[in-house]
């Protein structure tokens, strides 16, 4: 069976934006809607923010999910009712598995300085209520995927590097974030900040076409 897939391009993403906090969505988050951007499996959520000085975000987990926060440009810091509380430096990633009812806050610990993250949203059907943050070197380990979560990698690639990423079961579905430059991706153009969702594939395989491009790859449940 082939493989299928949609195309979701950078400046077709949802935007929520305040004087202190710039957000783009990838699916419906929020307020903002669009029939077309429905969640990926249990990926519900795929946010791109850029948040002020000072400033905090905070959200009500509604369902049982796992929210994985990869910071771009400059800490992160966040916080739970449970009382659970870190900060996440570049170079980092925590996946945290949150219950229903969890208040989630995630805060910009500069004074002035703006911040940029991702946050990605997937639904669990029995959190553990684990957090689990690993480290990753982009420079140091160039040409290859580095795992920042549980089947989910990073990478930075030089120009005309390939490579290829085989699903952990084939009944997955998986999520490609580029973070910066071009790749080609099953034979799809994808540049900075475009995303691509793939099904009935076994594996991907992709081709950095700049130099320092920075891809993500992310397992989806989708059924």
């Amino acid at each position: 069976m082939a493989s299928s897939a949609t195309i979701y391009l950078a400046d077709q993403r949802g935007r929520t934006q305040s004087d202190w906090l710039r957000s783009f969505h990838i699916f419906n988050f929020g307020d903002y809607f669009k029939e077309s951007k429905k969640s990926f499996g249990n990926l519900i959520a795929f946010n791109d923010d850029t948040l002020k000085g000072g400033s905090t975000l905070s959200f009500e987990i509604k369902e049982p999910t796992e929210i994985t926060l990869i910071p771009i440009v400059g800490s992160v810091e966040y916080k739970t009712n449970e009382g659970k509380a870190d900060t996440v430096e570049v170079g980092q990633s925590v996946v945290l598995s949150l219950r229903k009812n969890t208040i989630l806050e995630i805060s910009n610990p500069y004074e002035n300085d703006l911040i940029n993250f991702l946050h990605l949203w997937q639904k669990q059907d029995q959190p553990s209520g684990k957090i689990r943050k690993s480290e990753f070197d982009l420079e140091n380990n160039r040409d290859k995927l580095q795992i920042i979560g549980i089947n989910s990698f990073i990478g930075k690639f030089s120009g005309r590097k390939d490579s290829s990423y085989k699903l952990s079961q084939q009944d997955k579905g998986v999520f490609v974030f580029i973070l910066e430059g071009a790749f080609e991706v099953q034979d799809r153009l994808l540049q900075t900040r475009d995303g691509l969702a793939l099904w009935n594939t076994k594996e991907i395989d992709f081709e950095a076409l700049s130099d320092n491009a920075i891809i993500s790859i992310f397992e989806v449940d989708i059924v």
